[in-house]
Order: structure tokens, then C-alpha cells, then sequence
């Protein structure tokens, strides 16, 4: 089956919508007037029950279906934006400078709130559909937030789905894996505190630069000699901050990364060996160091269940040939991770055509992939509540 009729029906009242977002982006979790607005086009469909206030500034939208069932499944979608400055010139480009919506989150709350009105007009199935509209994906870990206040007992929620858009991929197209389709992305800050000195003295200096080249390259043995290398990890430095005259070796320095990987076993690994590099370097040459590494998002781990009713899905609306079921996974992160770790479900790629590429100020949601999301969200709701 191709797009459904009534998602081609309602593109433009959707790109309207998805335009108004994009064009007053917010950021984390100060996403006030965006839910409002989320909040106010539930009220006009009719959804049975709105929440707001979950995991601060999120909402919960409950469709109701005709049939009989107590089965409950949560489609999620993002609201929040980047601190970017948009260069796209477009007429509904961001009105706010230092923020936009670089990331397609914009599409996504629109698409999900045309799936709504859809499945609020028809009701073709048993049970009840959750559309969760959630803050601060960007850095701000808001899914993990909602997942805490409670939202899937409250709603009953038993299988979640979330979906992005994807750069690269054309419109029309679909791409997902099972098992883990985003990696964990871990923080580390690393403080070297040596002993500054004159540069002509070196020896009499615990020269903190010194050690901090040692430790950059050192961290690379990480994934080169510590990991399988049919394992994906990533060991990234990002900072690296000391000094402030030519002639002078500083008393400290600061170096700062982040480490991606797959799977449980090697992130413990992984944590285990930055700090056993760093500490053993820094003793070696008689410094101190504070290693903070901070557990971030976690793995996003599609269920094999769920995600097989996710390709079936997507082919019936795109087509088998236009779904990859097996796209390689990527070092990038996604709080919808948590919600994968609270209940059974599938993250998917939708494509967003030849556009510029995510985070980037350049980038804007591709309209024409709208009729597409909505059909897959519908067609998701009603096969797995038995329209």
C-alpha cells in the first residue's frame, strides 16, 4: 500500500504546522510554546486525554479506539531545537537568532500530530494510542525524564516506537536494524594538574601539555588494541585547554572527549581503560589527575520483535525495495534509548532526501517526507492494535 489518502489530504495543513515550529525553535526543555501548541492541536482532534508536565515539558496525548482492548503503544516524537544560527534563508527560517531546528525535530512533532488527528478521526483500531511529545532530546535527556515520572505505568504503555528523519536517505524511504542502531554517548573530562614553570626549564617543570599529548594519543589504544575490532568503539578528544603565554609551562591542563560504543560490556570496558591510561601516565611523570567520565545516553537497542512489525510496516507504505532492515549503526546518540530500555519497541529512519546534513545551519526538514511519516505512524497503530 502506498501513502494513505488522508496523510496526502493533510501534507499541507501539516507543513504548515511543521513551519510554524521550525520558525520559533526553543531549546531543552524551555519548550513551553511549542507544547502548548502540541497541547492545543490535541484539544481539536479530540484526543481523550492530555497530559503536560511529564518529564517537565512533555506531552501525553491518549487516542481512545473503537474496538474493545486495554493495549496501549506510545509513538514518540522530539520538540526541541539546536543552538544554531539558521543560514537557510527560507521564508519560515528560525525568528530567533541562536537557535533553530538543525536536527528535524520540528518535522517530526508535525508528523506525529497529523498521525494524531488521523487516528482521532478514525479510531480503526482496539485500545488505546499514546502520541508522546518529548523535550530536551538534545543533550537534555528528556526522554529519560518521562520514563521517570512514571509515564509508561500511567498510560499502560506496552510497546514504543520513535522515528527521525535522515539526510541522505531519499524521501519515500525507510532504513532500521535490529539490536543496537545508536551508540551510548559517554563524557569525559580529564584535569592534569602538573607543576607550571619557565619554558627554557623544562626539568624542573611536571609539564601537564607533555603529558596531555601522551594521554590523546595514548587513548586510541583503546579501540586499536583493547576492543575487538569486530566491536565498534570511538575514543574522541574534543578540548584541550592549557596555557596562556609562550614562554611559560603551565601548572594544568584540561582535556575533554566523548566515547561511543554498542553494547554494555564494551562501555564498561572502554571507561575501565581511560582511566587506567590516565592514571598511569600521570604517575608516571609524578602528576595528578581527576577523571570525571559521565555515563550519557545509553545504547539504542531496537527489539527483534518490534522491529520486524516496523520493516513490515514501512514496506507496505514505501514499497520492500525502498526499506534497508539492515543499515549499519551509527556512533551518534538518542535519548529515545531510554524508552527502549523501559519497554519493547523499534526506532526508525525516515528519508529526508538530499539535504544538508544533521546540526548543521544549513539544514531544514523536507516537507515532502510528511505524508510519508504520518502513513507510517497510522499503519504502525492500527496493525499493532488489531484494526
Amino acid at each position: 500500500m502506498p501513502i494513505l489518502n488522508r496523510a496526502a489530504e493533510l501534507q499541507d495543513e501539516v507543513t504548515e504546522w511543521r513551519r510554524h515550529i521550525h520558525a520559533r525553535p526553543e531549546l531543552l526543555f524551555a519548550v513551553e510554546n511549542t507544547a502548548a501548541f502540541v497541547s492545543e492541536k490535541l484539544k481539536e482532534f479530540g484526543v481523550d486525554e492530555i497530559v503536560t508536565g511529564i518529564g517537565r515539558t512533555g506531552v501525553v496525548g491518549l487516542i481512545k479506539g473503537k474496538g474493545e482492548g486495554t493495549r496501549t503503544i506510545g509513538l514518540r516524537a522530539d520538540m526541541d531545537a539546536l543552538p544554531l544560527t539558521e543560514v537557510t534563508g527560507k521564508p519560515w527560517a528560525s525568528t530567533t537568532p541562536g537557535k533553530m531546528h538543525a536536527c528535524g525535530h520540528d518535522g517530526h512533532t508535525a508528523m506525529l500530530l497529523g498521525a494524531a488527528k488521523y487516528l482521532a478521526e478514525t479510531r480503526n483500531f482496539n485500545g488505546n494510542i499514546a502520541v508522546i511529545f518529548q523535550p530536551a532530546e538534545e543533550g537534555g535527556g528528556g526522554g529519560n525524564l518521562m520514563v521517570k515520572d512514571g509515564m509508561m505505568e500511567r498510560f499502560g504503555i506496552e510497546e514504543v516506537y520513535g522515528m527521525h528523519n535522515l539526510p541522505g536517505l531519499p524521501v519515500g524511504h525507510f532504513a532500521i536494524r535490529s539490536g543496537a542502531i545508536m551508540a551510548a554517548t559517554d563524557e569525559f573530562t580529564i584535569t592534569i594538574k602538573g607543576r607550571g614553570g619557565h619554558a627554557a626549564q623544562p626539568h624542573r617543570t611536571i609539564d601537564p601539555i607533555a603529558i596531555g599529548a601522551q594521554i590523546v594519543s595514548n587513548l586510541q589504544l583503546i579501540a586499536s588494541r583493547s576492543v575487538d575490532p569486530l566491536r565498534s568503539v570511538v575514543a574522541s578528544v574534543t578540548k584541550f585547554n592549557a596555557g596562556f603565554a609562550h614562554n611559560i609551562i603551565p601548572n594544568d591542563a584540561t582535556i575533554a572527549g566523548t566515547v561511543r560504543t554498542l553494547d554494555e560490556e564494551v562501555r564498561d570496558l572502554a571507561e575501565t581503560r581511560l582511566k587506567q591510561i590516565v592514571n598511569g601516565l600521570a604517575d608516571a611523570h609524578g602528576a595528578e589527575v581527576d577523571i570525571n567520565f559521565n555515563r550519557n545516553y545509553p545504547v539504542t537497542y531496537n527489539h527483534l520483535t518490534e522491529t520486524g512489525h516496523a520493516v513490515r510496516i514501512a514496506a507496505e507504505i514505501a514499497g520492500a525495495a525502498n526499506v534497508n532492515a539492515e543499515i549499519d549503526p551509527m556512533m551518534g546518540g538518542e535519548d529515545f534509548s531510554y524508552m527502549l530500555n523501559a519497554r519493547p519497541g523499534a526506532f526508525i529512519f525516515i528519508g529526508n532526501g538530499d539535504t544538508a546534513g544533521l546540526h548543521n545551519p544549513a539544514y531544514d526538514f523536507n516537507d515532502e517526507t510528511i505524508a510519508h511519516g504520518i502513513s507510517y505512524w497510522v499503519r504502525l497503530a492500527e496493525q499493532r492494535l488489531g484494526a
